[in-house]
């Protein structure tokens, strides 16, 4: 049996002093901090152990479950005796037992952790009204009291809002320079459900010890009519709120803001079985009905007067991660013929999926696919490189896969698989470049140059003989959306900064150091060297005299951008992590590592509010608008910071 000692959280402190009113003051056991309380609210003990020592909050929390089940286990046999009986509701099970007090760890641990959920998974907050929400609630902890939801909405959550608020503001305060992301999101779901769209502002900056950090700083509903003149209204409010004012290096952005979404699905290749049509595909068939596509619309809007230019200036430029896959969607539509190869490829797929064993098809597509969905933890469906990587592996293994399906006639023939491998050998430097620029980590954009010349030399070596088209359309969309960055002074500059590259991919580089120079002399103050302080002349001594033989070390000079420029190029180039060898450089090139303190904050991939929109899109859909979560605005904030309160 269990004992019947109290657990307490003061097991783990030395009470050093006890005041009025129940207020105390302890040390604690493993590291001493002095930690003020009241012996009634002890949610700062609590959360001393749960930030500092884990192993003895686990122990803690160990203590109590346990203490717990033994004082439940007579409630828990109650519920199985009434339930088989039928004289008595789940719901009462719990009714016995003393409920924890506001006050209590465990009541303030399982709010925060609803709150997470809620957070993390963008639930409605309603869902703790729910009733079968509450019985399980009512399982798994009956001492437990469910908030109200008026209490999670209007209190909890604003002031985790206000938390982050804080602590990003706080960190903005010690970076120098920073660089922003706008995330325009507008869907016609999300015009139908809230009149509008969403605008996000995510802020990436380096700390004093060369750390990248991203915050999102606002997610803001727009409801009507979007203009530029608007979102540049909010973003100046917001900057103004942030103390960012003035110390914006870059302002990333779409090229075509109407939509968030940086990848698309290859043609034909739809894996749904539900009839549903996916928007990408709504898209295609109104280019093709209209005869012009959104490669022309975004040309024009291009050749005009684009808005966000006109009022951000040589600030703004576009997100690299969009313009390379604006570049292969534009590449794969030159291509009619594909379609009908990713369409017979999608069938015989599906087929597989749903007839194979899993232990079969995790020798051609690896652990992670799910016969009942055919899809795979990549969300296969969701993006092209994805689905790139699905169709190699099927080529692969063809014969294998043929010998054990039954069905032939959805066997892929000679045709379809020629035309399949070369659409595999034509994207798979573009599928390469694609992977190197998502995910959570903040990639710089001094790998979008290099990515640039990496595919041109592709482009102009691959040969195809039965994707005709395909490599025209992508050598017209690269240079028409990207080949400025080979002459762009912040990319030319954030890739001789990264120590990877250098001038390594110049074919001018005496050019290209000029264009260099010239921009570290825009962004950088000039280092003097610190005044040799007045000293008196040391009085004649033994020790004196005893080392006068030695030379008197001279006083360093500051070096010039050129000289710092010089010894940098002189080094063999590296594989190290940017910011870990300016952070070990900055000493030897001062000037230069200003510019690369700003350089390296601009991004070259999608931001952490983009895929958050991308998710949000799922639910909008019109027939689940009713599950939109009112606050869906302090949800998306949360989610994306969530790192800031809970690392």
């Amino acid at each position: 049996m269990a004992s019947n000692s109290r657990v307490s959280i003061l097991d783990y402190f030395n009470i050093v002093f006890e005041g009025e009113n129940g207020k105390i003051e302890s040390n604690c056991k493993a590291c001493g901090t002095r930690i003020q309380a009241k012996r009634t609210v002890t949610s700062n003990f609590v959360t001393h152990l749960k930030r500092k020592h884990q192993a003895m909050y686990d122990e803690f929390v160990k203590k109590k479950d346990v203490k717990r089940e033994a004082y439940a286990s007579g409630a828990v046999h109650t519920f199985a005796g009434n339930a088989s009986g039928g004289s008595r509701s789940s719901s009462q099970s719990g009714a016995g037992l003393t409920k924890f007090d506001r006050s209590d760890p465990r009541q303030t641990l399982i709010s925060e952790a609803i709150a997470k959920m809620i957070i993390r998974d963008l639930q409605p907050v309603q869902i703790v009204e729910n009733e079968g929400f509450r019985e399980l609630l009512q399982l798994l902890e009956p001492r437990y009291t469910p908030e109200p939801c008026h209490y999670i909405q209007q209190q909890l959550l604003p002031s985790y809002a206000y938390q982050v608020q804080l602590a990003t503001k706080q960190a903005l305060t010690g970076a120098e320079s920073c660089s922003v992301t706008l995330d325009l999101w507008m869907s016609s779901s999300a015009a139908v459900s809230s009149g509008g769209g969403y605008l996000g502002v995510t802020c990436h900056f380096i700390t004093s010890d060369w750390q990248i950090k991203s915050a999102l700083l606002a997610c803001l509903p727009l409801t009507g009519h979007h203009t530029a003149q608007r979102v540049m209204s909010e973003f100046d409010d917001i900057s103004h709120a942030h103390g960012i004012t003035g110390r914006v290096f870059r302002v990333v952005s779409d090229p075509s803001p109407c939509e968030s979404r940086h990848t698309f699905r290859l043609p034909g290749f739809c894996l749904h079985d539900n009839g549903e049509i996916d928007e990408d595909e709504e898209e295609d068939s109104s280019d093709e009905e209209a005869g012009t596509g959104e490669s022309k619309e975004v040309v024009q809007a291009d050749e005009g007067d684009n808005s966000l230019d006109r009022c951000l200036g040589r600030c703004r430029i576009d997100c690299f991660a969009r313009s390379l896959g604006l570049c292969v969607r534009e590449g794969v539509r030159s291509s009619p013929q594909l379609s009908i190869a990713l369409t017979k490829a999608a069938c015989f797929y599906k087929y597989v999926i749903a007839t194979v064993a899993p232990e079969k098809l995790g020798q051609v597509f690896g652990l992670g696919v799910t016969a009942a969905t055919g899809q795979n933890s990549s969300s296969v469906e969701q993006q092209w490189n994805t689905q790139l990587k699905t169709i190699r592996q099927m080529l692969e293994s063809a014969d294998f896969l043929e010998d054990i399906v039954d069905r032939h006639d959805l066997a892929l023939s000679s045709f379809e698989k020629a035309v399949l491998q070369e659409l595999v050998e034509v994207l798979e430097p573009f599928e390469e470049a694609t992977d190197m620029v998502q995910g959570d980590k903040h990639v710089s954009i001094s790998l979008a140059l290099p990515c640039v010349l990496g595919l041109r030399k592709h482009l102009g070596e691959v040969i195809t003989r039965q994707c005709s088209g395909i490599v025209m359309g992508l050598s017209q969309a690269l240079d028409r959306r990207l080949a400025g960055i080979l002459e762009d002074p912040l990319y030319v500059t954030a890739t001789t900064l990264d120590p990877q590259f250098k001038l390594s991919w110049s074919s001018d580089s005496d050019w290209h150091k000029q264009v260099l120079l010239e921009e570290v002399e825009k962004h950088t103050q000039p280092v003097s060297p610190p005044e040799p302080c007045p000293e008196a002349q040391p009085s004649p001594s033994k020790r004196s005299k005893l080392f006068s033989f030695i030379k008197q070390r001279p006083t360093t000079q500051a070096k010039s951008v050129e000289q710092e420029l010089a010894a940098y190029l002189h080094e063999e180039p590296t594989d190290e992590d940017p910011l870990q060898y300016w952070k070990r450089k900055s000493i030897d090139f001062p000037l230069l590592s200003q510019v690369a303190k700003k350089v390296f904050t601009v991004p070259a991939t999608t931001t952490a509010v983009e895929r958050i929109f991308s998710f949000v899109s799922k639910t909008l859909r019109p027939e689940r608008c009713r599950l939109l979560p009112k606050n869906l605005e302090t949800l998306i904030y949360l989610k994306a910071n969530y790192r800031i309160l809970w690392a």
